[in-house]
């Protein structure tokens, strides 16, 4: 089913039946994204008659993702998920909103879209001070972070530069 693209690696999503509707949402929030083809399998499939299951190719930001619209299989879990990462809080605010829309919020930055795929929606520069060599800088991060849902760059940032002052 991979078409023969750039990307040597790329996600496949299962989907129950909403491939095609979720990648259209995908590509509806995030900049350099598109459906790039929908294919319907003409055989019988474990899945269903011909006709029924659809694969999705499709681009956000630039990446390579693929979708199959199946029958029910495992759901998504907290094992896999997608992240963002953004360069101030109004991009921030801007993706987590857009997929937050008929999902649900969860603790340090991790929301669920409504399908159930979870997303990490997080500051560019986090991965930075969580790996901060004065332990004293990346426990205040991460003990900020661990209080928040949506996470907010000004406080994260704040707690950074707060352990780095010695506070």
């Amino acid at each position: 089913m991979a078409l023969k693209e750039s990307a040597k690696i790329f996600p496949h999503l299962w989907y129950t039946k909403e491939a095609e509707e979720a990648a259209a949402f995908y590509t509806s929030i995030f900049p350099d994204s598109r459906i790039d083809h929908i294919t319907t399998l003409q055989s019988e499939s474990p899945s269903g008659p011909p006709g029924s299951v659809k694969v999705v190719d499709f681009t956000l930001f630039g990446q390579r993702f693929q979708a199959i619209s199946a029958g029910p299989l495992e759901p998504f879990n907290h094992a896999i998920s997608m992240v963002v990462l953004c360069d101030t809080q109004e991009e921030l605010d801007r993706y987590w909103n857009a997929l937050l829309e008929g999902g649900q919020a969860e603790q340090c930055g991790w929301l669920r879209d409504r399908y159930g795929l979870s997303w990490q929606i997080v500051p560019a520069m986090f991965d930075e001070m969580m790996r901060d060599p004065d332990p004293v800088r990346s426990k205040r991060v991460t003990d900020a972070m661990l209080k928040m849902v949506k996470l907010d760059i000004a406080a994260l940032r704040a707690a950074y530069e707060g352990a780095r002052a010695g506070r």
